[in-house]
């Protein structure tokens, strides 16, 4: 059974088809991908108590002319945000090296794990030539899939602080609401991008990172549940 979040680490370096991007040598649109950092309150043995929860999240295209403003990223990555004085941040790293901060704030989400997704709008626009955005995928196509994402392991994902991606994955299963890969991904990558090179080399975001066993499962939710939701904010 697929476990409600990613789970820390089982396999070894050696069995990881992950890679850590690498400016120069790994695809430049993967620095679409960023961290995503949320407060919450969780409530543990009857006490409310502060929480962070960090996840991943990807900026996507607009489609009316504007500024690239909108990511989109898990639900359960917002599941105990209740306070909206405290400030959501999307972490984004430009053509630079250099991480840039944006304060983001909650559109439109599936409203539980079964509806795993989350549309969250940037207090301020990404300026151009600073970081890509990717295209939202027409069609699910039968190519490969990439998953890529600020998973915590100790190993590839360097705890977080290193985007990590699997190059070449694919689709075991599809349901109405979630599609289940042979992807590695791992706790911290959830909200981050499931994408597809079509034979052009153009990358479009297919899904979102929902759940998985640390090991040979991951599930994600088809960019096609929630397009037309996501159309209206872009």
């Amino acid at each position: 059974m697929v476990a409600a979040l990613l789970l820390p680490p089982a396999a070894t370096a050696d069995s990881d088809p992950r890679r850590r991007f690498s400016a120069g040598e790994s695809p430049d649109w993967l620095r679409a991908v960023g961290r995503l950092v949320v407060p919450g309150i969780k409530l543990e043995d009857g006490r409310r108590r502060h929480h962070i929860e960090r996840c991943s999240a990807t900026l996507v295209q607009s489609h009316s002319g504007r500024r690239a403003d909108t990511i989109v990223t898990a639900w359960h990555c917002l599941e105990y945000y209740e306070d909206l004085s405290r400030r959501i941040v999307f972490q984004l790293t430009d053509n630079s090296g250099q991480v840039l901060e944006f304060e983001a704030r909650q559109l439109a989400d599936g409203g539980n794990i079964e509806a795993d997704w989350a549309i969250l709008r940037l207090q301020r626009a990404v300026l151009p030539g600073t970081a890509p955005a990717l295209a939202i995928a027409d069609t699910v196509a039968s190519a490969p899939l990439l998953m890529a994402g600020y998973s915590r392991d100790a190993g590839i994902g360097m705890a977080g602080q290193q985007l990590s991606y699997d190059p070449a994955c694919a689709v075991t299963h599809q349901d109405k609401t979630f599609s289940d890969s042979d992807c590695r991904a791992y706790k911290g990558a959830s909200g981050g991008a499931v994408i597809q090179v079509g034979s052009d080399g153009s990358p479009a975001l297919t899904g979102v990172i929902s759940q998985g066993d640390g090991e040979g499962l991951s599930r994600y939710i088809p960019i096609g549940i929630f397009k037309r939701t996501l159309l209206g904010y872009l």
